[in-house]
């Protein structure tokens, strides 16, 4: 027993050793996350005043709002964002909402997070640091888009997207943006869609003095059929542009080209008649289009697509090639504006959804890339017209900037088919 001590000594001295280590590495990577975690821009919730006064308010009545983190200087720019999270396209879906953080001010987060294209560090947002940045929260249900309302039992449901804008516009104007020399209006998902309806009425608030340029993020939703042949997106949209009274708030030139009014909510048909210049990012395997609209579940009864959602690197051959009709989609959308040099592009062949707002993939030192070009450096070099700026990626999966990353935990709203994101 006594020869065994040492042994057993010395084997306890190594996993000490280890363990110690092991402690220490845990200790560091825990005091670099906390050290990361107290550099996050944290913004405060600015609610607009007397915005109920105009009938701009959010699905529960509750006032709109927006956070505002100051440029340096007073010639800096302006960058608003638009809020994403999907749409309601029927009373049920609306009423929902109206008690969720998507349609009530009163339960939404009063401090955001400012980070990619929202950052204040010229390290990680060289072009947009230092400008007035904006986030308008979004709350209507209807990408800032519509204006109507109805009556859910003892309750009214508001759906005044357009009022909202104009309230928060005209609250910016007072606070400095009326004077702006450049501006950047952009959105992520259904905020990426809202610079579309927007774009050009920002421009002509500001006049021709302002230099005015838009970007959609994850937002040029396709009118496109899924795999069955059938399209669930179409009679989505139309039934939102119903209830919601957008029609009359949608590109007049547009409604004029197009048979049906739901029509201008797609951008592909939107963007031929805005002529304000606009930058399209977006992923040609856009994950939200490809799991709702491409291959919504009424396609996959039997799951039989459920792993390649959940991870690309599991998708049959079959299933790639069968991808990769979204992606001939989105070009052959995109066709019409190649070429356009007030049209600035970053399509890739990541499986992504919004871009600009996650630091990792605007600009980062392993972020998605395009002939060496990252997000950020891209969109800057088309805002300031320092180069070209249409950069469209091969077939996936070719590209190995991507990070292919499935966004999970969506909150869904309980709508057949076209959930909430």
């Amino acid at each position: 027993m006594a020869r065994r001590r040492p042994r057993w000594t010395w084997a306890a001295v190594f996993i000490a050793g280890v363990l110690v280590v092991s402690a220490s590495v845990s200790t560091a990577a825990a005091a670099a996350a906390a050290e990361e975690e107290e550099k996050k821009l944290l913004v405060d919730m600015t609610l607009v005043p007397d915005a109920a006064s105009a009938g701009a308010v959010c699905l529960d009545g509750s006032p709109p709002a927006y956070h505002l983190d100051r440029g340096a200087g007073s010639g800096a720019g302006w960058l608003l964002q638009f809020e994403g999270g999907g749409w309601c396209n029927d009373a049920r879906s609306c009423a929902e909402r109206a008690g969720t953080r998507r349609g009530s001010t009163r339960l939404m987060n009063k401090l955001e997070v400012f980070s990619g294209v929202l950052s204040d560090d010229p390290a990680k947002n060289p072009d947009f640091y230092n400008w007035n940045r904006v986030k308008l929260r979004y709350c209507d249900g209807g990408s800032f888009a519509g204006d109507s309302e109805f009556i859910n039992g003892t309750s009214i449901i508001y759906m005044r997207g357009q009022r909202i804008w104009d309230a928060i516009i005209t609250d910016l104007f007072r606070k400095g943006l009326a004077t702006a020399q450049q501006v950047l209006l952009s959105g992520c998902s259904a905020g990426g869609l809202a610079t579309f309806f927007h774009c050009d009425d920002l421009q002509e608030r500001l006049g021709g003095a302002t230099t005015v340029k838009c970007m959609s993020d994850a937002g040029f939703f396709l009118d496109v059929d899924d795999i069955s042949g059938d399209n669930t997106i179409r009679p989505f949209f139309s039934s939102l542009v119903d209830l919601q009274g957008a029609q009359k708030n949608l590109n007049k030139e547009c409604l004029n080209s197009m048979l049906y009014p739901y029509q201008c909510f797609f951008p592909q048909y939107a963007l031929q008649n805005i002529r304000t210049p606009y930058f399209i990012l977006n992923s040609a395997y856009d994950v939200y289009q490809f799991h709702h609209t491409f291959v919504p579940p009424s396609c996959d009864p039997r799951g039989q697509w459920s792993r390649c959602k959940s991870d690309p690197a599991a998708c049959s051959t079959s299933q790639i090639a069968t991808l990769q009709g979204l992606r001939n989609a989105m070009l052959t959308a995109l066709n019409l504006f190649e070429g356009d040099s007030k049209v600035g592009m970053f399509i890739n062949s990541c499986f992504a959804h919004c871009q600009s707002e996650l630091q990792d993939t605007w600009f980062a030192p392993n972020s998605p890339s395009l002939h060496n070009k990252t997000i950020a450096e891209l969109v800057g070099d088309w805002y300031f017209e320092r180069g070209a700026a249409q950069e469209i990626d091969c077939a996936y999966p070719c590209d190995l900037t991507c990070h292919n990353i499935i966004p999970t935990g969506y909150p869904f709203d309980r709508v057949k088919e076209i959930p909430e994101f």
